[in-house]
């Protein structure tokens, strides 16, 4: 059923429209007079003539009953946008303790605080606000996310890829990720209404580690995987009929890849699924700074193949590596719907077998050669189309803090000021005794002067404000390093223990290790009596030759040092 407003508001809203007609019309010269204006479209005399001197409406006039100022609330927003540009996003409660420090700086006692509820108002009434649940991000990323070092990457690859002619077809991408066979993540579900809280999913619970070593190429082509199972030996009952014949199986002591994994994997599987792709000379391969990539037994292997691998920055691969940025997230995802499924029917423990089968099919929604997920992967990372500013976009977050502005008066108003204010209140005081002092010399003062003494006050306003958050900021920062100092002055000495220790026990060991020595029986103050016979230096032993380890007396060169 339709909502059936209110009369008084409906009259309102009707009355509205017609001011700003009659307006509009005096403003165009189509109507002479106020008064014929209020006649002509039933207006209230008194109301036109008000809002035609400049008044605004009670809608779009702000309400008495606010606790900071216009100016205090931009202020406020300023500050909350700075934070959250440098990846630290204030949660409400701070918001609200952010604006109390701002009505403390007005200087009242005792001053005034904002309710349990005002910053979710605050934040709905600003519409470059909004609360969101936030996701944690690593400081080594943010770190690393530095757009001069990405642009220099990506001048390095147009740079391999002009010298050596390198197609499109022949870019490919490799990278290993992780599963835990039977944990799943979170999904949205539909439960109960009366149900509060997040609801519980059933899972088989099984964190066995495998992992999965997937290759992609630009022009959608993706390898048979490689899976890493734990375990010593391949057993029989992990393969199934059905399973694709070109997958490989590989085994670890912990389900992680190794070198030598990884060196088969590049002989035997990538270079013969990709021998008879290849469209030009070389091979573009792009990788993670992994130490199991960098061996000089995969060097010699590039080489030998025409294979030319390029290496991201640190901590870039969620921005510059295809696989992270589209494709491992729709596997992981289907995955695990595969496997909430199959606990929601009962099944609750997931073996290796299990996990090819539903792999295979989760990894269908993001490797089939129909699906674009590939090629928008390539695209997104800015390799293929190669586009640096697709990639520079995302950067949103800047770990250096902005310099804040300056708070000291300009010359031009401190002539005018006895005494320079340092709260809220004094510059009141002091910007209404300046134009009550420029009313009496000038029955009217000219309109750019006004414009710019109001423009001086807002920006000391500003400035007073941006005082009062900072001071907050620096003191937290402040707190911070007398915190790390104490961390970096503890003791790291040895406690020795065979079993635990309550804190009192510990506290007791150090302090034990602190005291000096003393040896029993024997006067520290006593005179020590010298030897007799001088204290020679040590010797240095005689040199040995690295092959044969005979000594050798004068420098010569051995023929048994390079066997």
């Amino acid at each position: 059923m339709t909502p059936i407003r209110p009369e008084s508001r409906q009259k309102a809203a009707s009355q509205e429209g017609k001011i700003l007609l009659a307006l509009s019309d005096l403003k165009e010269g189509r109507v002479k007079s106020i008064r014929a204006a209020a006649r002509l479209y039933a207006i209230p005399y008194s109301t036109l003539h008000v809002r035609a001197n400049g008044q605004v409406s009670r809608v779009d006039s702000r309400p008495t009953g606010h606790k900071l100022t216009q100016l205090e609330e931009d202020s406020l927003t300023e500050w909350i946008l700075s934070m959250d540009s440098r990846g630290a996003s204030p949660r409400p409660a701070t918001v609200g303790i952010m604006a109390n420090i701002l009505l403390a700086a007005r200087g009242g006692y005792p001053p005034p605080t904002v309710g349990k509820n005002w910053p979710s108002s605050f934040i709905s009434r600003r519409p470059e606000l909004r609360s969101r649940f936030s996701r944690r991000y690593d400081y080594q990323r943010a770190l690393n996310e530095d757009p001069k070092s990405i642009r220099q990457w990506f001048t390095t690859v147009q740079s391999v890829i002009d010298e050596n002619g390198i197609q499109s077809e022949d870019i490919y991408n490799f990278d290993e990720t992780g599963f835990a066979m039977g944990l799943i993540s979170s999904q949205k579900v539909v439960t109960r209404a009366e149900y509060y809280g997040r609801r519980s999913l059933l899972q088989p619970g099984n964190r066995e580690w495998v992992t999965a070593i997937e290759a992609i190429c630009a022009d959608g082509y993706s390898l048979p995987p490689c899976v890493v199972f734990k375990g010593k030996v391949a057993i029989a009952g992990w393969f199934n009929e059905n399973l694709p014949k070109d997958w490989r199986i590989e085994v670890s002591k912990n389900g992680w890849t190794t070198d030598e994994i990884g060196l088969r994997w590049l002989e035997k599987h990538f270079i013969p699924h990709t021998n008879s792709r290849v469209r030009g000379r070389f091979r573009l391969l792009i990788l993670d700074g992994h130490g199991s990539h960098l061996t000089p037994q995969f060097d010699r292997i590039y080489a030998e193949n025409d294979i030319i691998p390029l290496c991201m920055p640190a901590h870039s691969s969620h921005l510059l590596q295809p696989l992270d940025v589209r494709c491992f997230a729709v596997v992981k995802r289907a995955y695990g719907r595969f496997v909430s499924d199959l606990a929601r029917r009962g099944y609750n423990h997931i073996d290796k077998h299990d996990f090819l089968v539903d792999y295979q099919h989760a990894r269908l929604e993001a490797f089939q050669s129909t699906n674009p997920t590939i090629k928008n992967s390539f695209a997104a990372s800015g390799l293929v189309p190669l586009d640096a500013e697709r990639v520079l976009n995302k950067l949103n977050i800047s770990l250096r803090t902005p310099t804040p502005p300056s708070s000291r008066p300009s010359s031009r108003s401190s002539q005018f000021t006895p005494k320079t204010p340092r709260t809220v209140t004094q510059l009141f005081k002091q910007a209404s005794m300046l134009k009550d002092l420029l009313k009496r010399r000038s029955n009217s003062p000219p309109s750019p002067s006004k414009t710019i003494l109001d423009q001086l006050i807002k920006g000391h306003y500003l400035s007073l404000h941006n005082t009062a958050l900072l001071a907050e900021d620096n003191e937290n920062l402040r707190m911070a390093n007398e915190k790390m100092i104490k961390k970096r002055n503890r003791s790291t000495k040895r406690i020795p223990c065979a079993e635990g220790l309550t804190i009192k026990e510990a506290i007791q060991l150090a302090e034990q290790l602190d005291q000096p020595e003393e040896d029993d029986g024997v006067d520290s103050h006593a005179e020590v009596e010298l030897p007799s016979q001088p204290i020679m230096p040590a010797k240095r032993a005689p040199p040995r030759c690295s092959g044969c380890r005979e000594i050798s007396h004068r420098i010569n060169v051995c023929k048994n040092r390079y066997i």
